[in-house]
């Protein structure tokens, strides 16, 4: 690939209709339906994977008060510089304003949904997910596309385990992690992230929670670099780094052992003896948020996405004006098969009408002409120009259907 003529995700974006900003909003984008698409199957497909492990789907509130934060230690962490705070009377007394945050991360609130009622030893790991819209007050120098936004969107969840349960839970994610990054082509390498400067907690927990996630790349064989005071705050971290097609490196994934709030929240658990215990807390995100993860995606692919993740899967294009009730038969069919289908009916020629659908980067242009019509079968071309020749069309719908199966 010559990387002079690649394109910023911007640039695809508006090409391709995906997504666009407005200074109305700054640092928060706009998607359009095909972005949308893109959107919605990264964020089945993240649904599926968690459902999968054991997840169980969560919802908590954009905007909470800002002691919530105090209490978590992000406020002395990050404070005004990274949140957006409001200040709102209370309805009863309008003398008394409260401040309230828009939420920047989940987990505070997370640990609110586990505290919701008493927790059985019986009941751990519980595992909590969220897709979750954040707010972070991004300086307006830094804010570029979806690479770096002021709203975003996380695939996020946190798992409340025993110690004992650390290593199988860490595991289970890093599984979760190589699997997923393997799917998109993506190269891959671990990085260890351990206490920072300015952090929650003395250095006992620190030392256990450090050699709880050392314990766990030594058992597994997995070798990584060393990310010497990067952790989280509230503990320490195993981040996943990775290079796309035009050799750039970025972090994306994300598992993190935290024994600060757990104790911070007084969250506890009943043992097998009947006694109050402390669970610990793991993060988990695996592509970070949609926004960076799509903005990477995109560059990535130069816009031609897997068959799976493209806005209009295939294009149907008649020759002439006679074929367009063929076309509209085959459409249907492919859209009754949860095929994404768009016909190009234009008064155009055939060379431009491929050409068109090439630029839209839709992985498969469908030809319909008197031939077609009269045999029933359909001709196939790629959008790499590649002729595939008359195909019938139930061996082309499950063609197209292994291949969204598999993702590739």
């Amino acid at each position: 690939m010559d990387k002079l003529k690649n394109k910023d995700h911007k640039q695809i974006g508006q090409e391709l209709e995906l997504f666009f900003t407005n200074d109305i909003a700054p640092g928060a984008p706009f998607w359009l339906p095909k972005g949308m698409t893109i959107f919605k199957e990264l964020e089945k497909y993240i649904r599926e994977l968690t459902e999968k492990a054991g997840y169980q789907e969560t919802s908590t509130p954009i905007m909470v008060k800002s002691q919530l934060f105090k209490e978590s230690g992000h406020w002395s962490k990050f404070g005004e510089h990274n949140m957006y705070n409001l200040t709102l009377s209370d309805e009863a007394d309008d003398t008394k304003p409260v401040s309230y945050t828009l939420k920047p991360m989940n987990c505070p609130e997370s640990t609110l949904v586990y505290r919701f009622r008493p927790r059985s030893y019986k009941e751990l790991p519980l595992r909590f997910s969220e897709i979750g819209r954040l707010h972070r007050r991004e300086k307006s120098g830094e804010v570029n596309g979806l690479l770096r936004v002021r709203q975003l969107t996380m695939d996020d969840a946190h798992i409340y385990a025993t110690e004992g349960q650390i290593f199988d839970e860490v595991s289970n994610i890093l599984d979760m992690m190589i699997a997923f990054y393997k799917n998109f082509g993506f190269e891959y390498e671990f990085r260890f992230a351990t206490r920072p400067e300015q952090r929650a907690g003395g250095d006992e927990i620190w030392d256990k929670a450090e050699k709880d996630l050392a314990e766990v790349l030594k058992k597994r064989r997995i070798k990584a670099g060393d990310k010497k005071g990067d952790g989280a705050f509230y503990g320490p971290k195993i981040d996943v780094h990775i290079k796309d097609s035009l050799g750039r490196e970025w972090q994306l994934a994300t598992v993190q052992l935290d024994f600060h709030q757990p104790e911070a929240f007084s969250l506890t658990y009943i043992d097998n003896d009947g006694k109050e215990r402390r669970p610990v807390m793991i993060h988990r995100a695996i592509f970070g948020s949609f926004e960076r993860f799509i903005a990477i995606l995109t560059e990535h692919y130069q816009g031609a996405f897997p068959l799976w993740l493209s806005p209009i899967q295939v294009s149907v294009l008649p020759i002439a004006d006679r074929h367009n009730e063929h076309a509209k038969k085959i459409a249907e069919e492919l859209e009754d098969n949860n095929i994404r289908v768009a016909i190009d009916n234009n008064q155009e020629t055939l060379q431009l009408k491929i050409r068109n659908s090439t630029l839209q980067k839709v992985p498969y242009l469908v030809i319909i002409g008197d031939r077609e019509v009269e045999n029933g079968n359909v001709s196939i071309r790629t959008r790499e120009g590649k002729d595939l020749g008359q195909l019938k069309l139930s061996y082309f719908l499950n063609r197209l259907k292994e291949e969204i199966d598999k993702k590739i």
